[in-house]
């Protein structure tokens, strides 16, 4: 592998609880490096944060990739580079100019996406969304829950489908697996919650086919059967390697079309 080895690109997926990473063969969605996590700082401050990434991208980053397109997902509405929301970290993002924060940090260029938009990419060219005609709803269910709308093969990013309101709450307050985990509900309670979940989501979006990622999705035979919708639901293909293909994915076609 070389430096100009336009196969390659890095992934970073900042999360509410962890920052993962790795390498990244964009013609395969696979990992070419073994995946590194670092804790999210507690608090979830720009600076720390900042930090962790740029300790993380180091252990990345090794002479025979130092040009490798770099991807970041991140936990928020990015617009134009800035972060206009805050889900699952401090409130002190709103309204920054991340991107250039974590440019100058890192000193290189970045290709900087919301942590869902990126999964959603990452399915829809490696996983479940693949060849998937009409409307693709991609959730991912952890910490809080991330929502991307892929339609004919594109992305309609910032969507923030998880602050829809059910009972005059956020529905990822009450439904997320974090929610699950807080209040030991059990598969089939759990399951009570997803179904007005997404049965709301087919209201507003008539969607052809949900997909469901996050960790807990590893274990989708105990809640996905439980769910009575109209469209068909599945389980996402990459689970929590989705954020870091699909911000991979994002850097090195922004790469590719600057060149």
């Amino acid at each position: 592998m070389s430096s100009h080895d336009t196969n390659v690109a890095i992934g970073i997926d900042i999360g509410g609880t962890g920052i993962k990473g790795a390498s990244v063969d964009v013609r395969t969605g696979s990992l070419i490096s073994e995946r590194i996590k670092v804790p999210t700082p507690e608090g979830a401050r720009p600076d720390d944060v900042i930090e962790a990434v740029a300790t993380l991208f180091e252990r990345l980053s090794t002479e025979d990739i130092a040009d490798a397109p770099l991807g970041v997902a991140f936990p928020a509405v990015v617009k134009h580079g800035v972060t206009m929301s805050a889900a699952n970290v401090s409130d002190e993002w709103i309204g920054l100019g991340a991107e250039k924060l974590f440019e100058d940090a890192l000193s290189r260029d970045i290709s900087f996406l919301n942590d869902a938009d990126a999964a959603g990419l990452a399915e829809l060219r490696y996983g479940a969304a693949r060849d998937v005609r009409g409307v693709t709803l991609m959730t991912t269910l952890g910490t809080g829950i991330g929502t991307a709308i892929l339609s004919g093969g594109k992305l309609v990013p910032n969507v923030e489908l998880g602050h829809i309101e059910l009972d005059g709450k956020d529905a990822e307050t009450t439904t997320s697996n974090a929610a699950r985990e807080r209040e030991d509900l059990s598969w089939s309670q759990w399951a009570q919650r997803l179904q007005r979940y997404y049965s709301a989501c087919e209201v507003y979006l008539s969607p052809d086919l949900i997909v469901v990622g996050g960790g807990v999705s590893k274990h989708h035979e105990h809640f996905l059967p439980l769910l009575d919708l109209t469209a068909k639901i599945v389980p996402a293909k990459l689970r929590n390697n989705a954020g870091i293909l699909g911000a991979a994915a994002r850097a090195s076609d922004k790469h590719v079309a600057r060149v």
